[in-house]
């Protein structure tokens, strides 16, 4: 059954994103980043790019010809992925298909547009008997 983990109380949601993606890197860990909205994937991809300051994540597009090689992937959609070990949700919605995951992580920011739409995503995950993991980062990323 696919994990599930809330990373809440994140001051900036796509930095906490960036920092988590880079933990995930040195971890050696495969990563999709689900991004729909076009500026949020632009966003992302720009900030893997000097994440950490010294550096960058190797990422690339999900649909681009280096998927299969590179660790890191963004995407629009959900179709046709090299990957489905880790979802990183940036999305305010279920991920269409999301139990094809080993795990989704869904990192929730202080505010209320994006803290409260992932209530309804936890909720969704807790009554179809999917066990979640909620952390406070607020400290941590």
């Amino acid at each position: 059954m696919t994990r599930i983990s809330f990373l809440s109380n994140a001051q900036d949601r796509l930095q906490s994103a960036a920092a988590w993606v880079a933990q995930a890197y040195r971890e050696q860990r495969q990563v999709l980043i689900f991004a729909p909205a076009p500026d949020v994937a632009e966003r992302i991809d720009r900030m893997l790019w000097t994440q950490p300051a010294t550096g960058f994540i190797p990422h690339c597009a999900a649909a681009a010809s280096l998927s299969a090689e590179t660790p890191v992937l963004i995407a629009g959609t959900l179709d046709d992925l090299p990957q489905d070990k880790c979802l990183l949700n940036l999305s305010n919605e279920v991920p269409p298909g999301f139990s094809r995951f080993e795990e989704i992580v869904e990192i929730v920011s202080v505010h209320d547009e994006d803290r409260l739409p992932a209530r309804d995503r936890f909720r969704f995950y807790r009554e179809r008997g999917y066990a979640l993991d909620n952390r406070d980062i607020s400290e941590v990323i």
